[in-house]
């Protein structure tokens, strides 16, 4: 993983320190949930992005963990897909349609700051790799409202809140860290104490984990 993708709420580096912004830290970031004590629903990372933005690799180092909570779920998305086909191939259908998610375009002062995007849930990439486009959050997202793509969400909302031999739990403690291909994840809520602000890095990447060499 080389590139990494840089955006509006990333330092210089392109890399996002995920904590609580306070009132005299940069206001823009008090509005997105990863910079809160909030928890965040199953999702993968730069769902919103554009095609050419498609964020395949993820790290994340923590530096400093809260007083309580703040705990993540992962699931390997090629095993959502497996689980998901097991029970019905009609759902991989629904979901791979060009436009079965829709992410409204976000707006600031000066009008479309990000443009509306809209894509499938599973694609195939040039590679021949599975990538998963996905979020369980409730708002400013816009699913095809037909049968299938309903029944196939519902199923997957099953798979994910129940555990599987897969599902993987765990809390990333100071000096731990996670690299992954975007793999499906949630994080709980926390609590914080002035001695225990939670610090986390986060750098996303276009590219995927290269194989190791044998």
């Amino acid at each position: 993983m080389h590139t990494l993708d840089g955006h509006w709420l990333t330092d210089n580096d392109g890399i996002s320190p995920l904590s609580v912004m306070g009132a005299e830290e940069r206001s823009e970031r008090r509005d997105f949930i990863p910079y809160t004590d909030k928890p965040i629903r199953w999702h993968t990372d730069g769902y919103y992005n554009t095609l050419e933005h498609t964020i395949r690799g993820l790290m994340l180092h923590c530096v400093q963990s809260a007083a309580s909570g703040g705990d993540n779920q992962l699931l390997d998305h090629e095993i959502a897909y497996i689980l998901l086909r097991d029970l019905n191939p009609e759902h991989i259908r629904a979901l791979s349609a060009p436009a079965v998610m829709t992410i409204p375009a976000r707006l600031d002062e000066g009008g479309i700051a990000r443009a509306e995007q809209t894509g499938p849930v599973f694609s195939v990439d040039g590679q021949g790799f599975l990538h998963m486009r996905f979020t369980e959050r409730k708002k400013n997202i816009t699913w095809r409202q037909d049968a299938a793509t309903q029944a196939a969400l519902a199923a997957l909302g099953r798979i994910l809140a129940t555990p599987t031999p897969w599902t993987l739990h765990g809390r990333l403690e100071p000096g731990m860290g996670l690299v992954c291909n975007n793999v499906l994840h949630d994080r709980s809520g926390f609590t914080e104490t002035p001695d225990k602000r939670r610090l986390l890095y986060r750098a996303r990447y276009y590219e995927r984990v290269s194989p190791l060499e044998s």
